[in-house]
Order: C-alpha cells, then sequence, then structure tokens
C-alpha cells in the first residue's frame, strides 16, 4: 500500500512507478488511492462514537478524482472559494456536507452557496454575517453559520500557517465574541448553528488542540446563553505529517483524545477538515535529471520539475525526502547537492544541501509527501505547462489529469489587432 520497493524499483499499489513515467512523461503527480482511502479510515475509526464530520479540506488537493474518492469514503467538503464551491457539486458532493470558509467570501460566492444550500458557512469577520443576511434576504432563504473564532493559541509551526494568533487575518478574536453575538441578534435570515476553531497547519502535537477546545466551550455557553442552538464545533485540521525520518506524524487517535471530553460534554457534532493529512503521504512527484552540474562549491542535480510544479520548498523552506526510483541507488555514496529545476529564479529549488546518492543523466527520482498543496500551487511560470495528474486506484494507472499544452496556453491570450504582425510582414 502507497509508495514501496518493488522488484526493480519503487513502487504506487503495486503499479511500478517507472511504467508509469513512461506512459504519462514527467514531472508528473502520482496519487496512491489506497494511502488515501487507509488515512481517512484511520481518522474515522479514531473519532468512532461521536457522529463526526470530516470535510476534506479541498484546497490540499483538488482533483476531482480524489474529491470523488473522499466522497465515497463519506466525506464531506471544505472549501474557500466559489470555484471550489462548483468543482464539490460538479462531483456530486452532497450541499449539506459542504462548509465554506475563506475570510473573503464575495458577494457572488455568498450567493451561489446559498442557492446550493450549503451546509453552513464558517463567518470570518462580524461584517460577513451582515453580507451573508442580506443575501439569504433577497433569496429568501435562510443562511446557516459558525463563528470562527481566533482563540490567540500558538501552534508550534512555520509562521505562514499559523491562524489561531491575533497576528493573522483569520477569524474573529474571541474577545469580540459580544459584537459578533450582537450581530448575529441583528441578523433576521441567518442561523448560528456552530462555531469554528482552526488554529494553523502542519501541528504536529496534539497539546494546541486541547488548549483550543477548552476556551470553546466558555465561548459555546455563551453563545447558548444568548439564544442560540450550537449543535456544531469545527475544530478544523491542520493534522502534521512526517516530512523528515525523524519526524512523527500526529496520530489521530491523540487528537480524538484531546476532543472527545469536550465533544461530549457539549453535546455537539464535531467537524474537522483534514486536508494534508489525508492527501501529503499519499502523492509523489516524479521527476528525471536533465544533468548533473559540477561547480567549484556545489554539485547541481537538474531535474525536470521546478519551483512552478511545486512551491513549498522555497515558499515554506518546507523540506521533501527525494529518492531514487530505481532500485539499488540507496546503496550508492551519498553526496551533498542541491536538487534544482530549470526555471530561471535562484529560488527554483526542491532540495538545498541535500545529502543523497548522486544520480546521473535520465534517472528518475520521487519527491515524497507532494499529494498536499503541490499541483494546486502549480503555475505557468516561463510558459511551462502544468504538469499531469495520475491515481493509482484498485490496481490501475488513471490519468486524471492531463498536461497542459503551449498551444493551450496561448489560446488564452489576445493580442490588440493593431499589434498583430500581418501575413504580409508590416
Amino acid at each position: 500500500m502507497g509508495f514501496e520497493m518493488q522488484g526493480a524499483g519503487l513502487a504506487c499499489d503495486g503499479v511500478d512507478l517507472t511504467e508509469i513515467a513512461a506512459e504519462h512523461g514527467t514531472p508528473l503527480y502520482v496519487y496512491s488511492g489506497d494511502l488515501f482511502t487507509a488515512n481517512i479510515r484511520r481518522l474515522q475509526a479514531a473519532f468512532e462514537g461521536l457522529n463526526a464530520l470530516f470535510a476534506y479540506s479541498v484546497k490540499a488537493s483538488s482533483n476531482q478524482a480524489l474529491l470523488a474518492l473522499a466522497l465515497r469514503e463519506g466525506c464531506g467538503l471544505d472549501i474557500v472559494s466559489g470555484g471550489e464551491l462548483q468543482r464539490a457539486l460538479a462531483v456530486g458532493a452532497d450541499p449539506k456536507g459542504i462548509i465554506f470558509a475563506g475570510v473573503g467570501k464575495t458577494p457572488e460566492e455568498i450567493t451561489a452557496a446559498l442557492r446550493a444550500d450549503i451546509g453552513m458557512f464558517n463567518v470570518e469577520s462580524i461584517g460577513e454575517i451582515d453580507h451573508i443576511d442580506k443575501a439569504a434576504e433577497a433569496l429568501g432563504v435562510r443562511g446557516r453559520i459558525a463563528l470562527r473564532v481566533n482563540p490567540d493559541v500558538r501552534a508550534d509551526t512555520h509562521a505562514y500557517i499559523t491562524t489561531g494568533t491575533t497576528e493573522n487575518k483569520f477569524g474573529i478574536d474571541f474577545k469580540l465574541i459580544d459584537q459578533a453575538m450582537e450581530a448575529v441578534r441583528r441578523a433576521k435570515h441567518v442561523d448560528l448553528i456552530g462555531l469554528h476553531c482552526h488554529i494553523g497547519s502542519q501541528i504536529l502535537d496534539a497539546e494546541p488542540y486541547r488548549q483550543a477546545a477548552e476556551r470553546v466551550v466558555d465561548i459555546v455557553e455563551r453563545l447558548r446563553e444568548g439564544g442560540n442552538e450550537i449543535t456544531h464545533v469545527n475544530f478544523g485540521g491542520g493534522h502534521g505529517i512526517a516530512y523528515k525520518r525523524d519526524q512523527t506524524a500526529l496520530d489521530p487517535t491523540t487528537v480524538a483524545k484531546a476532543l472527545r471530553p469536550i465533544v461530549e460534554g457539549l453535546g455537539v457534532r464535531p467537524i474537522l477538515e483534514p486536508g494534508r493529512s489525508l492527501i501529503g503521504p499519499a502523492g509523489i512527484l516524479l521527476t528525471r535529471v536533465i544533468n548533473v552540474k559540477v561547480g567549484v562549491k556545489k554539485r547541481f542535480v537538474i531535474v525536470d520539475a521546478a519551483m512552478n510544479d511545486l512551491i513549498r520548498p522555497p515558499l515554506y523552506q518546507a523540506y521533501h525526502r527525494i529518492t531514487a526510483v530505481a532500485a539499488g541507488s540507496a546503496e550508492a555514496t551519498r553526496t551533498e547537492v542541491d536538487v534544482v529545476g530549470p526555471v530561471c529564479e535562484s529560488t527554483d529549488f526542491l532540495a538545498k544541501d541535500r545529502l543523497m546518492p548522486l544520480p546521473g543523466t535520465g534517472d528518475l527520482l520521487a519527491v515524497h509527501d507532494a499529494g498536499a498543496y503541490g499541483i494546486v500551487m502549480a503555475s505557468n511560470y516561463n510558459t511551462r505547462p502544468r504538469v499531469a495528474e495520475v491515481l493509482v486506484l484498485e490496481g490501475r494507472a488513471h490519468l486524471v489529469r492531463r498536461r497542459d499544452t503551449i498551444e493551450e496556453i496561448l489560446a488564452s491570450e489576445n493580442v490588440p489587432e493593431s499589434l498583430a504582425k500581418r501575413s504580409d510582414g508590416s
């Protein structure tokens, strides 16, 4: 299950990655359907008996095939844009299982979500309550909301992916909860049914979840005293994975143990919004070595994948394990190298000062734990086509997104007639 050495090299759910690369080319994202499914089921087992809703975070990796697989396993969907709403509906999601988060929902997005009758909005500001109320009035419907409360709990993670402190743009400061309650009382077309609390991403310790949950208890009691029937508490996501060999992924049973007494005490249905923890380890980026460049101070392994394919290393200084796909390479002498792409930027790297067996031109490499925030953050920088995606499901490799073509990239642009070169060269 997942990515394991098998015979001549690395395989995904038993399918040879060398064969997949030969058929679909590189760079290429490959996902393990077995591992993605197993991660969902492990989370469900940890929270057994609590009637939890697991709303898969679409922004982590949004291919419709992955969404369909998550829905098949009983997940809802956590969305953050109108485009993701359309994705969710296109793949057949039950609107009641859709949770709409995000700090800047436009009037058009709010209206579309109300028309779809989604489960609820995670409201990120006091002004948003009024926006939803006006849109609901115009449609003659009621909008269900959960207040996203910023608990001012600091998680030990990268500064760019923390969301639960007073310095972050997300959520309503817990000290302003009375103002939020007053806004709810003024609203005539909004039902406050829940509370939402997401403190960050790539968290490897359950203690911040416990701290945030304890702060939630007081707020739920205050909301209920104000006449609101709070039936749901959303504890967000952010469960960390083991990018490095010396890291230990956050065990969902540890999180469940921390939250279970609070959930049972409040008598609410818990919601979690997992993304990275489900799809991150279930995806790799395949890339082929173009050249090995030996400089005075460094060796550069130049590969065909670049920062436009996987931006996490330059953006977050993120670490991803990189291994050879061919068997036997791990025994070779390790050499310190930079693994870099062909994009014309000094920040175009997948690894810096990495000790690894020195590959040769044409060798196939696997960038591990790349399933989350990989293809979804990709771009066409340097007019590079976004890569294809393959899902291995039930022993077969399925192309679930074809590679862009240069012609498609150019076709989306228009040159004013006065600038267009005529056939006569004038």
